[in-house]
């Protein structure tokens, strides 16, 4: 038996339709800037999933280098000051 049609027979009533396939990929398009604003309303599937997981990337680099920034300004700010006190909630 194939691993496909046993996958079939083990989700039973969980397997998910085209049409909310459909959906999931029009609600992603709409969250994603690089997507969302192009003048095509047509974007292929695989495009919009390409898109997320690259969009995805970038917000993780985004975290990683603001959360740097952050370790660094509490580096050079009083332990003590009101500042520190910020910069160190942020960061947990």
């Amino acid at each position: 038996m194939s691993s496909r049609r046993s996958r079939s027979r083990q989700s039973g009533s969980s397997r998910i339709t085209d049409d909310q396939i459909i959906d999931l990929v029009s609600k992603l398009q709409s969250l994603l800037p690089e997507i969302r604003n192009r003048s095509s309303d047509k974007v292929s599937a695989s495009k919009v999933l390409q898109e997320t997981c690259n969009y995805i990337k970038s917000l993780h680099r985004e975290v990683d280098d603001l959360s740097e920034k952050l370790s660094e300004l509490l580096e050079t700010t009083e332990t003590s000051s009101a500042q520190a006190a910020i910069i160190r909630s942020l960061l947990m």
